[in-house]
């Protein structure tokens, strides 16, 4: 092997800070002793320094308080080409933006490994880059073995271009349903975001939801997650954008922890948290939607390659992430009253042979349908007071002002959220029982369709 002296920290790659191989730290101590060990993520600040996670190393940590300097291996998970990059100790921090960066990121893996409140940040290590070396020949090719040709990275799409695009179909949406349904399907056509889901939080503000996804077929919409718990529910609490790539190498580190401190049985650990989402998701990329300091909702993409997302998605991100926080608060916000006329549809129902049974548990607020479970909560609510009215009135249109005025459905006086539970309805429905619908007719009124006749049964529990 041998090295090129002088090389600038910002020709690596930005891909060999990713975490997708592990990075390797030496330290020595005051006596001469070497120590060797693995890093799961190396930070890139700038051309000059870089930061490091401490949560556990105490012998790094210890050779450092020692002797200030060490030498970082790093690879590049594509081409295999290594750098050694030499570093000299500068500082701790423990609060701050580069803390509660890094924190959030430990976080979330935590929760996601059942470790939560005890495989945590204790402070970011900032080192100062004193040289950056490029090692030729790392690897040698077998004997007669053709040179590998790696493909050209797909061609990028004009960031303006992307922006224009997702921000003109945000704009164009009618209603809430189809702003957040045209908001992923822009993000799919223009940045190749084939899996993504959006989360709102429910009346109580201690869960999200899943109120629309994409590239998850059935699966997606009425995920719910625990606010604080996992990859979403960090980011919705933490209020801060999270990348991960190569989660697997991560949650393999996390398990390794949890294992030993389940040994030692020092604490009582909490059941790992499932990811919504594809099994087998490499990256992940969440950010929170905020008005100011306030939750609106969280968008979460994944990918199957370990280098799905870089610095440039999230740039993306934060900027359309803030239109589409505007744009859901200001559907949300408008008047069910500014309609000039509503011209009802003749009503699709039928006495056909097909028949579905509701069943409505008053206790547990929630709807089982042909004795599968449908909805529960406000949605389950809003479906009861809808088959009801049919039922016994033979209703099926509807307003969404009524709803907010009906005290039975305990929607709260502020941010009720009702359009944002109608489409989660509205999804459910289509999964689990087409023969009913509940489309919208206009601006701030819906119907009921059927093709089916319904049976409709309360039980207190």
């Amino acid at each position: 092997m041998s090295t090129h002296k002088g090389l600038d920290l910002a020709m690596i790659p930005p891909r060999c800070f990713q975490g997708v191989v592990p990075a390797i730290i030496a330290t020595c101590s005051a006596e001469g002793e070497p120590n060797v060990t693995y890093l799961s993520h190396v930070y890139w600040l700038d051309r000059k320094h870089v930061a490091i996670s401490r949560q556990f190393f105490n012998k790094t940590v210890r050779n450092i308080t020692a002797n200030p300097y060490a030498s970082l291996q790093l690879y590049d998970p594509l081409t295999f080409e290594a750098y050694e990059v030499d570093i000299r100790f500068v500082r701790s921090e423990t609060t701050g933006a580069l803390f509660e960066m890094m924190a959030v990121r430990i976080e979330a893996i935590a929760s996601l490994a059942g470790m939560k409140g005890i495989f945590k940040l204790i402070a970011a290590d900032v080192y100062e880059v004193t040289s950056a070396q490029a090692t030729t020949h790392y690897l040698q090719p077998a004997p007669d073995d053709p040179p590998r040709v790696w493909p050209a990275p797909p061609e990028r799409r004009s960031e303006m271009r992307a922006l224009q695009v997702v921000s003109d179909r945000m704009n164009r949406a009618a209603d809430l349903e189809e702003l957040l349904g045209s908001f992923l399907v822009a993000l799919r056509d223009e940045l190749g975001f084939e899996h993504s889901m959006l989360f709102l939080p429910d009346d109580e503000g201690t869960k999200l939801f899943a109120v629309t996804s994409i590239g998850y077929g059935e699966s997606g919409a009425g995920a719910e997650v625990e606010i604080g718990s996992g990859l979403v529910g960090t980011v919705a609490q933490q209020r801060k954008l999270l990348r991960l790539s190569d989660l697997p190498s991560d949650l393999r580190y996390g398990r390794a922890i949890r294992g030993q401190t389940n040994a030692r049985g020092e604490h009582v650990l909490t059941p790992e948290i499932p990811l919504p989402g594809l099994a087998d998701a490499q990256s992940h990329l969440a950010i929170p939607l905020l008005l100011q300091d306030r939750l609106i909702g969280v968008l979460a993409v994944e990918s199957r390659d370990p280098l799905g997302f870089d610095d440039w998605h999230e740039a993306f991100l934060n900027i359309v992430g803030n239109q589409a926080a505007i744009a859901i608060e200001r559907m949300v916000d408008r008047d069910d009253d500014d309609v000039t006329e509503v011209v009802p549809a003749p009503p699709s129902i039928t006495d056909g042979r097909r028949s579905h049974s509701f069943r409505f548990y008053k206790g547990e607020d929630c709807i089982f349908v042909d004795g599968e479970y449908l909805i529960r909560n406000v949605p389950a609510r809003l479906l009861w007071k809808i088959l009801r009215s049919f039922a016994d009135e033979g209703r099926t249109e509807f307003t969404n002002r009524e709803l907010r005025l009906d005290p039975s459905l305990g929607l709260p006086a502020v941010k009720d959220n009702l359009e944002s539970r109608l489409i989660l309805l509205r999804k459910r429905l289509e999964q689990k029982c087409p023969d009913l619908r509940i489309p919208s007719s206009s601006r701030g009124h819906f119907r009921l369709e059927m093709d089916c006749r319904v049976e409709l049964e309360e039980r207190d529990s």
